[in-house]
C-alpha cells in the first residue's frame, strides 16, 4: 500500500509504484507492455545456470499476447529447455478492445506452436491451483517452457482513465459476477463441502478488511522521499555519477542507500 501511494516505506521507497514492485523472488511489471515476459526467460535462465531448482511465472494480458518479444521469449526458453511458464491472463478485453477484434486466433494456450500449452478456467481457484502444481512440476522437471491460458475477467476499467464500461455493457459485468466470481464460487464450494462455516469466514473477512485499512492508515501517515533521492540506486555501480534530471542542466548526483538482493 505505501508503494501505491508513493511513501518511503514502499518496496521500491514509492519510486515504482504498481508497475515496479520488487522483492526477492517477486520481480514486479514493466512499463513496456509485455516486456516483463523476455525478462521472465532471463529469470529462468538464471534458476537453470545456478540449478537452484526455480520455476519463473511470466504474466501478462491478452492485450500483450501479440506482441512479438513474447514469441522471442518463446523460442529462446524452448530452445534452452527453460523452466518458464508463461501465462496469459485473458480477461477477454485489452484495455478496450475485445479479443475477437485483436487476435486471429483467442486460443492463447495455442500461441507457443512448439511450446506446449493448457487453457485453465481463471475464475476457479481450485482449477488454477492444480493447474499451476502441474505446471511447476512439468518445467521443473526439465521438459523446458509450458503455456497456461488463463480465462478471467475484470469488472473495473483497465485503468484510472478507463470506465470499463464504454466497450461492453453493464449488464454483461453484472452476469459474471453473480455467476462466475471466484469468491463466490469458492466460497461456496468450502461451504457446502463443510470445510468451513459462514461464521468462520465473516470473521476472516473482518481480519482481512482491517489490515488492509491499517494498511491504508500507516501508508497515508508516511512521508514521500526528497527529490534528491531520485537519483539513488537507479545502478549498481555506476561509472558516470551525474544523472540527467527534466533538463541537459538539472542534474542529480547517485547516490548508494542500498544493497540490491541480487547483486553479484
Amino acid at each position: 500500500m505505501a508503494e501505491l501511494t508513493g511513501r518511503a516505506s514502499g518496496c521500491s521507497r514509492g519510486k515504482g509504484g504498481s508497475m515496479h514492485m520488487y522483492k526477492k523472488g517477486f520481480f514486479g511489471g514493466n512499463g513496456i507492455v509485455g516486456a516483463q515476459v523476455p525478462v521472465g526467460a532471463g529469470l529462468a535462465l538464471s534458476s537453470k545456470y545456478k540449478g537452484d531448482g526455480g520455476v519463473c511465472i511470466a504474466l501478462y494480458g491478452d492485450g500483450a499476447a501479440n506482441q512479438g518479444q513474447i514469441f522471442e521469449a518463446y523460442n529462446i526458453a524452448k530452445l534452452w529447455h527453460l523452466p518458464c511458464i508463461f501465462v496469459c491472463e485473458n480477461n477477454g478485453y485489452g484495455m478496450g478492445t475485445s479479443v475477437d477484434r485483436a487476435s486471429a486466433s483467442v486460443d492463447y494456450y495455442t500461441r507457443g506452436d512448439y511450446v506446449p500449452g493448457i487453457w485453465v478456467d481463471g475464475m476457479d481457484i481450485v482449477n488454477v491451483k492444480e493447474a499451476m502444481k502441474f505446471a511447476i512440476n512439468y518445467c521443473s522437471s526439465g521438459n523446458g517452457p509450458l503455456v497456461m491460458d488463463a480465462a478471467t475477467y475484470r469488472y473495473s476499467g483497465h485503468s484510472m482513465s478507463d470506465p470499463g464500461t464504454s466497450y461492453r455493457t453493464r449488464e454483461e459485468i453484472q452476469e459474471v459476477r453473480q455467476t462466475r466470481d471466484p469468491i463466490m464460487l469458492f466460497k461456496e464450494k468450502i461451504v457446502s463441502s463443510g470445510l468451513v462455516t459462514a461464521e468462520e469466514l465473516k470473521k476472516i473477512d473482518g481480519e482481512v478488511r482491517k489490515e488492509v485499512d491499517e494498511a491504508t492508515k500507516t501508508a497515508k501517515m508516511d512521508k514521500e522521499i526528497p527529490l534528491e533521492e531520485l537519483a539513488t540506486d537507479v545502478y549498481y555501480n555506476p561509472i558516470q555519477k551525474d544523472i540527467r534530471g527534466v533538463s541537459p542542466d538539472h542534474k542529480f548526483t547517485h547516490q548508494r542507500l542500498s544493497t540490491p538482493f541480487n547483486a553479484h
